[in-house]
């Protein structure tokens, strides 16, 4: 079953969604909620949902109970500056957009989502990645255009199944010779990046081996 509240200006969550407790994708994007209830913890058949353009500020940590959550998560365009740590229990999730929100760093939480196969962080003020990234085994698009970073953790080089790495308009200075390691890249990113003071030699390398790299 699909719920889809698009762009209807609500302010709080409708009444339908609490009589559909088998509701598989729910979209309460392009709203005003402010908030949601911890009662969304409770729709424990949920495989995708749907929260950006809103305006909200936090999430419940309610959200962690939908463990059967292995589509999509979007919570981008939004005012958060943190996330649960109870979110970390959602080792099913494939896709997770927190772009567009007021991040200073990547929530613990996001890389304890074992099974992410994409993730979005850009347009957010982080400045470092956690080495804790290493976990996202799975990960194959990391999208970080738009943030503050000037490096990235040599743990980086461990997302053996990355390929898509979009540093584009960030303020790197320098990045680490481990990322020519990485297998399977097949797209570096790094436009509108006028801060590194020289390519370095091992993008060679990379493109070489038939990675694209954009500069």
């Amino acid at each position: 079953m699909r719920l889809n509240f698009w762009k209807q200006g609500l302010t709080a969550v409708p009444s339908p969604v609490w009589t559909s407790p088998g509701v598989r994708e729910l979209i309460l994007a392009g709203n005003r909620l402010t908030t949601v209830p911890e009662a969304l913890g409770t729709l424990t058949s949920l495989r995708t949902l749907d929260l950006g353009h809103n305006a909200l500020e936090s999430v419940p940590a309610s959200l962690g109970l939908l463990e059967s959550l292995s589509g999509f998560l979007y919570l981008h365009d939004n005012r958060l500056a943190s996330l649960p740590p109870s979110l970390g229990r959602l080792k099913r999730l494939r896709y997770l957009n927190i772009s567009e929100n007021r991040f200073e760093s990547l929530p613990d939480c996001v890389t304890e989502m074992e099974s992410l196969v994409e993730l979005r962080a850009s347009a957010n003020p982080i400045t470092a990645l956690p080495p804790s990234l290493a976990r996202l085994a799975r990960l194959r698009e990391l999208h970080l255009r738009n943030t503050l970073l000037t490096s990235l953790p040599e743990e980086t080089a461990a997302l053996a199944s990355l390929r898509l790495l979009d540093l584009r308009g960030c303020p790197l200075t320098s990045l680490p010779p481990s990322l020519a390691a990485l297998p399977r890249l097949e797209k570096l990113d790094l436009r509108w990046v006028d801060t590194l003071k020289e390519a370095p030699e091992w993008l060679r390398e990379l493109e070489s081996r038939g990675c694209l790299v954009y500069r």
